[in-house]
């Protein structure tokens, strides 16, 4: 959108989207892909044809834009016709792309063990410990603050995940001590892995990149991201005939604790001690 004309449509916009209380990430997310619609059409977005926004998505497909992006795309532009400008049958002419389910990159425990030593400094192993010990997604991860740390419980509160409800996960004897120990090091008060600006916490794209250089430093060949551990975390704890909605639902606290997170099995074998009963 430009700043000039458009910028009360912009405004209305997001008006619609806080009314339905969309993430922030996807407010933003959307007003971009409606500005890039924009540039496409080198005027308004609400005097678009339907032939237009045909064109659009054939101009997203050819260009070789990734099915997860053209897909976002047409979230965001569906929410604009159809939302803010009451206009359904420019919405219709959206289409999403199917695209089948790849089976998920997993580690094996040696792995994890040679990825973790391999991590890029005590925060950044500490955070990829906290991904695969406890199962969280990467965005959550950065989102932890110390006070998120039930140690009398043996939780990790983790607040506004997916679907922007809260729950508690696992938090293993293995994992305090890793992380009390990084506590030392930062003595935060707020964010538990703060970002090179103490206000604000490292970004998904920093754990992202250190998951990487680990990854590359212990000569792992998959392609791993940090949900890579995350999905390493489900399957280790499916092989040890764990309940699947100990891993991915809320549950009673009870049960959480009952489960040895995956993470004690990998550091015994780096310290050649037993983990926890």
């Amino acid at each position: 959108m430009t700043d000039q004309a458009i910028s009360p449509l912009r405004r209305r916009m997001i008006e619609d989207m806080a009314i339905r209380k969309l993430g922030r990430k996807t407010q933003h997310d959307y007003v971009q892909r409606v500005k890039n619609f924009a540039r496409f059409l080198g005027r308004s977005p609400d005097t678009a044809s339907k032939e237009e926004v045909r064109r659009y998505q054939l101009h997203l497909a050819s260009s070789g834009a990734h099915t997860p992006t053209i897909n976002n795309t047409v979230s965001a532009l569906r929410f604009f016709f159809d939302v803010t400008l009451d206009r359904a049958d420019l919405a219709k002419q959206m289409t999403f792309i199917y695209e089948p389910r790849k089976v998920p990159v997993v580690l094996s425990p040696e792995e994890v063990r040679r990825m973790l030593e391999a991590a890029p400094g005590l925060k950044y192993k500490a955070a990829l410990s906290v991904a695969y010990g406890a199962g969280l997604r990467v965005s959550e991860v950065v989102s932890l603050k110390v006070s998120d740390i039930d140690s009398e419980r043996m939780l990790l509160r983790v607040e506004q995940g997916k679907g922007r409800k809260d729950r508690n996960a696992m938090l293993s004897p293995v994992l305090l001590e890793l992380l009390r120990e990084w506590w030392k090091v930062s003595r935060s008060r707020g964010w538990l892995f703060p970002g090179r600006d103490p206000v604000q916490p490292i970004s998904t794209r920093q754990l992202t990149r250190a998951c990487h250089l680990a990854a590359q430093a212990a000569e792992i060949t998959k392609r791993v991201t940090p949900h890579t551990l995350r999905h390493s975390f489900a399957t280790h704890l499916l092989e040890q005939n764990v309940d699947i909605r100990v891993i991915y639902t809320r549950v009673a606290i009870n049960t959480i604790r009952e489960v040895v997170s995956p993470l004690d099995h990998v550091i015994k074998t780096i310290k050649g001690a037993a983990p926890p009963a």
